[in-house]
């Protein structure tokens, strides 16, 4: 019998589907999409009229969709560009999923994603900076500067989160699946208005240019050489194809066939294990594969480690983009503080 977080999650997967591919009941959620786009709006025009200055330079990376969009990889992509040029970097995050003893709390690469949460454990453990989680993102911005004084604060997602001043705003898009049928929750995938798109600074999307978004920089993800979990040892892509031509594939992130697709050009015959974004893996996930060789994103492998077999494999990705663009969103930060 399926418990009730299974079921949840299946009813969030046909919700969602219905968003890109629509569905003859959808139309009876339209009046609550109008209102929320319309609560949305005034939201931000609130927040634009009353918006305060932070006290170091911030840059909110988000989503006006729901789902992963891609996020992780360039916040650790403008942690490490930050870095090289002696910036003290720190990063803020709801930590979806996460359980930490205190609020804010502090994480480290050594702690469990059970208490961290998956995102910023992994952003911890690639980059070195600090990173501090609690929903209350103002709380977490407000401990970053007191306890590491950094000179710029990076917030992993937060975009609505309009108790938080910023200095710029970042969104990310998937081409791929856009803005879905265009309207708000949850008649739709978006959290803000469409329009919300040309009130930001930045627009980055994630694999491909696109004719909708021409002035868009893009993002690609390059993918590394696979990791065992247990072991750390490292193998080259084409070696592993060649050892492993049959995988079962798991990907509890916003686009798993991206996922799938990236394995599958390498001529390896992939079973997909679709799940939803942050899924909380348990062992029955991989029930029956004992012998089999399984493969996984960076962000699940770190909930993965305790329940790994010695065939458990992870696919680091990097973020690649434009020097200029970088360049560009440093020299803004620091400019806002003269």
């Amino acid at each position: 019998m399926k418990s009730i977080e299974q079921r949840f999650e299946r009813l969030a997967t046909v919700v969602q589907k219905s968003w890109y591919e629509g569905a003859p009941w959808l139309p009876l959620l339209y009046p609550l999409g109008n209102l929320v786009a319309f609560i949305a709006k005034a939201r931000w025009k609130r927040f634009h009229q009353q918006a305060k200055t932070p006290p170091v330079p911030l840059l909110v990376v988000g989503n006006i969709t729901v789902g992963g969009t891609g996020k992780t990889p360039l916040v650790v992509a403008l942690c490490k560009h930050f870095s090289y040029h002696g910036i003290k970097v720190a990063v803020i995050s709801r930590g979806y999923g996460a359980k930490p003893p205190a609020l804010p709390w502090s994480v480290s690469a050594e702690q469990s994603a059970e208490v961290a949460g998956d995102e910023p454990l992994l952003i911890a453990r690639r980059t070195g900076v600090p990173v501090v989680i609690d929903p209350n993102r103002r709380r977490a911005m407000e401990y970053a500067v007191r306890e590491f004084q950094p000179d710029i604060i990076i917030s992993d997602d937060g975009l609505q989160h309009f108790r938080l001043p910023r200095t710029l705003d970042l969104v990310m898009l998937d081409p791929s699946r856009g803005l879905g049928n265009g309207r708000c929750l949850p008649a739709g995938p978006l959290r803000e208005p469409a329009d919300r798109l040309n009130q930001v600074d930045y627009l980055v999307l994630n694999g491909k240019p696109d004719s909708r978004w021409p002035s868009a920089v893009v993002m690609a993800l390059q993918p590394g050489d696979p990791v065992n979990l247990l072991t750390g040892e490292t193998l080259p892509m084409e070696e592993f194809a060649a050892r492993h031509p049959l995988v079962h594939a798991f990907a509890g992130i916003g686009h798993p066939q991206r996922f799938f697709s990236a394995l599958a050009s390498w001529d390896i015959r992939v079973t997909g294990h679709p799940l939803p974004d942050h899924h909380q893996f348990v062992a029955d996930d991989f029930a029956g594969l004992q012998g089999q060789t399984v493969i996984m994103t960076e962000k699940d492998a770190v909930k993965c480690s305790a329940i790994a077999g010695p065939d458990f494999w992870y696919l680091p990705v990097t973020a690649r983009l434009p020097g200029v663009f970088l360049d560009d969103v440093l020299e803004r930060l620091q400019r806002s503080r003269r």
